[in-house]
């Protein structure tokens, strides 16, 4: 029976993939993955090669890891198009590491019948450490409906879906409120005045202190 399909009605800004784990690596891994790419860089696969270069041990090349979070991609993905996918490499991995792929969709939105999620991927060892990050678009039907008229060469549904980012998100939800008192020197009574409260403080001001020389290393420094 053919996996559930993913559509775009359903994913919301926030929601994580499920993270992906996979077997420990080791060096007959490392050799199948030369043959199957045809990547014989002997650091890979030549132990004494290897640490006659410096290192300890051979290590797994960075594609083997890219192309398993792309395997984390195409397994929630059901049924959309990948149009983006670029990682950057930020750890070496070893052989006996284990590859934790994880992803959370950061972005959507949706235009004249085209409907796009975007995804912040990343993976990390066994020791919670970073080994590679990334980011990935999808392109996906808007649902189940959405497919059906399209695939009979109908036109599509037509949604219009403002952009929603996570990072937009969080940033208004650290922004302050807009009733929030103002920090100022005259304190209160710059609180009374946005709030239409006239102050009626009789108390007479202190005469301002005298103002002092400002020193020449000053003048620089605010320049």
């Amino acid at each position: 029976m053919p996996a559930r399909k993913l559509y775009f009605e359903a994913i919301r800004v926030g929601d994580e993939l499920p993270a992906l784990a996979k077997a420990p690596v080791d060096r007959v891994q490392l050799s199948r993955y030369a043959g199957a790419s045809g990547d014989y860089n002997p650091v890979h696969v030549d132990e004494l090669y290897a640490k006659s270069v410096g290192m300890p041990s051979v290590y797994a090349p960075g594609m083997l890891v890219m192309g398993m979070l792309g395997q984390l991609i195409s397994d929630w993905a059901r049924g959309g198009q990948m149009r983006r996918y670029n990682v950057r490499f930020i750890k070496m991995v070893w052989p006996g590491d284990t590859v934790v792929c994880k992803g959370r969709v950061s972005d959507r939105h949706g235009s004249g019948g085209r409907y796009f999620v975007e995804i912040d991927l990343w993976a990390e060892n066994q020791k919670g450490e970073l080994v590679m990050k990334g980011s990935s678009q999808i392109q996906l039907f808007f649902s189940l409906e959405d497919e059906n008229r399209q695939r009979s060469g109908q036109s599509p549904i037509v949604v219009e879906v403002p952009r929603e980012s996570l990072s937009n998100a969080t940033a208004n939800a650290a922004a302050p409120t807009a009733n929030a008192a103002v920090p100022s020197e005259e304190g209160d009574e710059a609180n009374e005045r946005r709030e239409g409260v006239t102050s009626k403080k009789t108390v007479p001001r202190e005469k301002p202190a005298a103002k002092t020389a400002t020193l020449p290393s000053a003048k620089k420094a605010k320049k």
